[in-house]
């Protein structure tokens, strides 16, 4: 049991720390284009403060810190082994994620909170003079970040309120559990929607990967957790 303890040691702190020292080779190599002839490639260009690349790196800073949270908050609410290790594997990827965005942010020597910016406005940007065709998956974003209201802590969709992670706190066993993962579901296709939108409208290329990893592996989640749920005779939230 002390063993197994140990292995739950959360180092969240810790990865974002790597994470930020890394964030510099990955962008670094991306600025190379990819290319072959590595040394014709031209100077790579700066985001500007409002751009897509930036108000992704933001935002999901952000929504990935709600993430860590919720599942520290759980790790002390449950002792059920599944729910612990998957809290632990979403808090250790998403504080390295978290980490590698602020630090594109400082390379770039770009503020990390916009004065003046509403969170999520780089998305509705971006559906400027495109057609429904030609922007697949886009249609659910419009929906759910543009004019998305701010309320009771949730700045962006798919984030818990205040009053939903005291909920969390006071829960305990089977019913933090279930509270968790459902709270996480909501979490998780929030961020795959900004994800789909930074695939698209990002230029940088470490940055649009990251994003299309984002997707794939927070979906895998998804469907992780609706098992998980179902297990516990529950299911995720309308």
């Amino acid at each position: 049991m002390v063993k197994r303890d140990r292995r739950i040691q959360w180092v969240a702190g810790s990865a974002v720390g790597l994470a930020l020292l890394f964030a510099g080779v990955a962008t670094v190599a991306s600025a190379r284009d990819d290319g072959a002839d590595h040394a014709a490639a031209p100077a790579p260009r700066t985001p500007a403060v409002d751009s897509a690349d930036a108000g992704f790196a933001r935002d999901m800073a952000v929504h990935h810190q709600q993430a860590v949270e919720m599942s520290f908050i759980v790790r002390d609410r449950t002792k059920d082994e599944e729910v612990r290790r998957l809290a632990y594997d979403i808090a250790n990827t998403q504080a390295n994620q978290r980490g590698m965005m602020l630090g594109w942010l400082d390379l770039w020597e770009l503020p990390k909170a916009a004065a003046g910016q509403e969170p999520m406005a780089w998305m509705a940007a971006g559906h400027e003079g495109h057609t429904k065709d030609g922007m697949e998956g886009m249609d659910g974003m419009a929906g759910t970040g543009a004019g998305y209201r701010a309320h009771d802590g949730s700045l962006m969709p798919g984030m818990a309120t205040r009053t939903e992670l005291d909920r969390l706190r006071r829960a305990n066993g089977r019913q933090a559990e279930i509270l968790y993962l459902q709270l996480m579901t909501d979490h998780h296709k929030g961020g795959i929607d900004m994800a789909r939108g930074c695939a698209r409208l990002c230029t940088v290329k470490v940055e649009q990967r990251l994003a299309g990893g984002m997707v794939e592996s927070q979906q895998s989640e998804l469907d992780m957790m609706a098992r998980m749920l179902a297990a516990r005779g529950a299911k995720p939230r309308s």
